[in-house]
């Protein structure tokens, strides 16, 4: 597969790094990052890495952009969620009922809410689009 410039850069900041650490010469260290810059496919960059090693992951991956479609879908939820908790406090306001207050309702429907936020379906972050032997 060909590599991408996204590729090459981020291996040629891993060696500018390890040369910053002391783990590689500058002589080797310009060698390497010619090479990446002139490496074609991702398998020409996988050496250039070699004995080097990987820097710690993030203990959660950081998450990419709502979709547009999410972001639409998300907005919808929570027009009807407020909706719907308007509804309730008018009725609590209105309403027969002494000392009626929709907290249980709200607090159910604002955690509705907030999963779907959190499982609402995402553009892919950064650290997703890097193959596994480049990280």
């Amino acid at each position: 597969m060909l590599a991408s410039d996204a590729e090459r850069e981020h291996v040629t900041a891993r060696l500018r790094t390890a040369a910053a650490e002391g783990r590689l010469t500058l002589a080797e260290s310009d060698e390497r990052q010619a090479a990446a810059y002139a490496a074609r496919t991702r398998d020409e960059l996988v050496p250039l890495l070699a004995g080097l090693p990987r820097p710690p992951r993030p203990r959660r991956p950081r998450r990419g952009p709502l979709t547009p479609r999410a972001q639409r879908n998300l907005r919808i939820h929570a027009g009807v969620t407020v909706a719907v908790l308007l509804l309730l406090v008018l009725g609590a306001v209105l309403g027969p009922a002494p000392l009626f207050v929709p907290i249980g309702p709200a607090f159910w429907l604002g955690l509705i809410l907030f999963v779907h936020s959190r499982r609402a379906e995402r553009e892919a972050s950064p650290d997703e689009e890097m193959p596994e032997e480049l990280r």
